[in-house]
């Protein structure tokens, strides 16, 4: 009679034995690769912040289209006709075209200082070896627990000092180096650039700028997009100090848009439409540098 049972073959010799097979979850989730789509959910829920996170943005131009009573009505969705006419109101009210050339330079000469002293310090504390080299670094970060607003007040006495106040230099000057820029480059650098890759370098013979030149700043290059980005939006949304050191005849865009609620009946229509005039170069720059800025920091997430 022939047994319904059968014994198991010897494994061959040089062979392991057969593992027991996974549970049913745990098969599904190996066979499940790294290309499979996200869910509905997902999607439903990105969705739903994308548009809760446009939603004020598209409000502040549906009421700056409208007039003052329009910011009564309840979730207001569709723009008006007369973004254009408050616009030329803001126009004469404030010096908007001076304003923004004023803030466009402040922002650019803060943004390329910031990006390239940060990148200096950052890679010299990253890879150089030097006394109290930490200890310095310490008192670096230190700085960013101080509040700015404590150091307003003496701030303004040195530029009062240096006749500086109501130029634009007293704005600049102040930001040209932040710790926040050096910490952060400091953490990029410290190890995305091997040491061994440093000393090839002084052995072909290059010098120390030249290092930085040739090896600190290709590889610094994703995080130095950011870096500006932040720099620049800081720099244009900037508001209290402007505000304390410049007078109101050589004001930056943010300056401006204050003296359009300073009177005693405020046409939110108006103020509104100030604000997206003030928010489009914002857009235009995440327009033009979006795709460069998300490709860097693909890059800088990608090693090897």
């Amino acid at each position: 009679m022939t047994s319904t049972l059968t014994e198991a073959a010897p494994a061959a010799p040089g062979e392991s034995a057969a593992r027991p097979q996974a549970p049913a979850r745990k098969r599904l989730r190996l066979r499940r690769g790294a290309g499979d789509r996200p869910g509905f959910l997902v999607y439903g829920l990105l969705t739903a912040f994308m548009l809760g996170t446009a939603y004020p943005l598209w409000w502040s131009f549906v009421v700056a289209s409208g007039t003052n009573a329009t910011r009564g009505e309840t979730l207001p969705l569709i723009p008006g006709g007369n973004f254009l006419a408050n616009a030329a109101k803001v126009l004469d009210a404030i010096p908007f075209w001076k304003a923004l050339g004023n803030s466009i330079i402040i922002s650019l000469v803060i943004t390329v200082s910031v990006v390239v002293f940060s990148t200096l310090a950052g890679y010299a504390f990253a890879k150089l070896r030097f006394r109290g080299r930490d200890g310095l670094m310490i008192f670096v970060i230190a700085t960013m627990a101080i509040p700015t607003q404590l150091g307003i007040i003496p701030l303004f006495m040195v530029m009062r000092q240096l006749g500086w106040t109501g130029e634009l230099g007293a704005v600049i000057v102040p930001t040209l180096v932040t710790a926040f820029g050096v910490f952060f480059m400091r953490q990029y650098l410290v190890d995305v650039i091997p040491d061994e890759l440093i000393e090839a370098a002084r052995v072909d013979g290059a010098g120390q700028f030249r290092t930085f030149l040739t090896v600190a700043v290709p590889a610094a290059r994703p995080a130095m997009a950011i870096l500006a980005l932040f720099t620049f939006m800081t720099a244009w949304t900037d508001y209290l100090w402007p505000l304390i050191v410049l007078n109101p005849g050589n004001p930056t865009l943010q300056t401006a848009l204050g003296q359009l609620q300073s009177g005693y009946y405020i046409d939110y229509s108006i103020v509104l439409t100030g604000a997206v005039m003030a928010t489009i170069p914002l857009l235009v720059l995440f327009i033009v540098a979006g795709k460069q800025l998300i490709s860097g920091i693909m890059q800088g997430a990608v090693k090897g």
